[in-house]
């Protein structure tokens, strides 16, 4: 996916790792959102590119993770959303390591606004374990 995105527009990727940039103003020291009006065509071409991003996404995957991921507004929360999903402990992963993916994602989505409650974290981290962790 990253070299397909990079291949595109190689600021497709910036836009899905760091997340859009929504143009804005600074008066007096106070950034505030930019109103439509005053967009330049640097400001077009940012949006335009997330835009593209989503759409370059929203394509590459099937019906059932479209519904789940149509309705956010960023490529890069879309992506942590689908990291999140996927996620699973990885062979020979210490559980230390595994968590600290884990948190890392987390962290990230609740960077963005999106949290999940204590309940729906621990079901993730037990469904996420391989067979062998069964008995323990």
């Amino acid at each position: 996916v990253t070299i397909f995105l990079q291949s595109l527009d190689y600021q497709l990727w910036h836009i899905i790792v760091n997340g859009p940039r929504m143009p804005t103003r600074t008066i007096e020291g106070v950034v505030s959102p930019k109103p439509e009006n005053e967009y330049n065509d640097n400001d077009f071409r940012m949006l335009q590119l997330n835009s593209k991003a989503k759409h370059v996404l929203f394509c590459a995957v099937g019906p059932n993770e479209f519904n789940r991921i149509s309705s956010y507004d960023s490529t890069k929360e879309i992506m942590l959303v689908h990291e999140y999903e996927l996620f699973i402990m990885h062979d020979n992963e210490s559980i230390s390591d595994m968590f600290t993916r884990f948190t890392t994602i987390i962290n990230s989505l609740k960077n963005l606004g999106k949290s999940y409650s204590n309940q729906e974290l621990e079901k993730k981290i037990l469904r996420c374990l391989p067979k062998s962790w069964t008995p323990k």
